[in-house]
């Protein structure tokens, strides 16, 4: 790990950032254990709701909708994980002062920092619309025949496949660093959503290797039938607050009390 960027390399909105070796998401994942383990009760609480959360938006989408919906709404999952794991932020926020987290701290951080939290919100609904009409514009590459071949249903999925992660991408990059920043400091939702972006280019392996392991860790989550994510995502939530600490260097902004 090297010395943040100085001030004159960056615009007067970003953060500065450190450059971190490709090892150190796996750094971050046993931190973020550590963390399940000193919280559990808070930790998996939160993971419970999430997979609550999850179940029930599938249960409605399978029930007045297709399995088509749910392979979507299962994809947007991306767009609103980051957000969904804020109380985690908290917690492992707490637990590095020495403060004994509770949910209550955790409701009032949410009130607290509401805005900006509807402000990254709204910038990821934007690039999830653009996503969705991008998705329908890749129906064009559907086999025409009534029963498609084997290489031509692999073209229109290979097609959609890469048109998908091109939006995937942006959001992990939007998200990896913005919404911990917005936890701890006093700074608006662009700042946060930009510095992240500038950390997220300045260490590309090392955000690959963190990128895999975030999809494993879902994939993990859908493949137990939603029951993983009561334990994956708190692991991914505290993980991602460490990623922060280490990538990112916030000292210009005020702590938030």
């Amino acid at each position: 790990m090297t010395a943040p960027q100085t001030a004159s390399d960056l615009l007067p909105f970003v953060a500065p950032c450190r450059t971190i070796a490709a090892s150190a998401p796996w750094r971050w994942v046993r931190l973020g254990w550590r963390d399940v383990m000193a919280a559990p009760v808070q930790s998996i609480g939160f993971g419970v709701g999430i997979a609550a959360l999850s179940a029930l938006v599938s249960a409605i989408a399978l029930r007045f909708g297709t399995g088509w919906l749910l392979l979507m709404l299962l994809s947007g999952f991306v767009f609103v994980a980051p957000v969904l794991a804020m109380g985690l932020y908290t917690i492992s926020a707490a637990l590095e002062r020495g403060v004994r987290p509770s949910f209550a701290t955790c409701l009032a951080v949410a009130r607290r920092d509401l805005g900006d939290s509807l402000v990254y919100s709204l910038i990821l609904m934007v690039i999830c619309l653009v996503w969705v009409r991008a998705g329908s514009a890749v129906e064009i590459f559907f086999p025409e025949e009534a029963v498609p071949s084997r290489l031509a249903l692999a073209t229109f999925l290979a097609i959609g496949s890469a048109v998908g992660s091109v939006f995937a991408l942006v959001a992990f990059a939007a998200s990896a660093f913005s919404l911990p920043m917005l936890v701890d400091r006093r700074t608006d939702a662009v700042t946060a959503v930009v510095t992240s972006v500038n950390a997220v280019l300045r260490n590309k392996r090392a955000m690959l290797v963190w990128a895999l392991l975030v999809v494993l860790s879902v994939a993990l989550g859908f493949a137990t039938a939603l029951v993983g994510l009561a334990v994956t995502m708190p692991l991914i939530g505290h993980a991602t607050w460490h990623a922060y600490r280490e990538a990112i260097d916030a000292s210009a902004w005020p702590v938030k009390s």
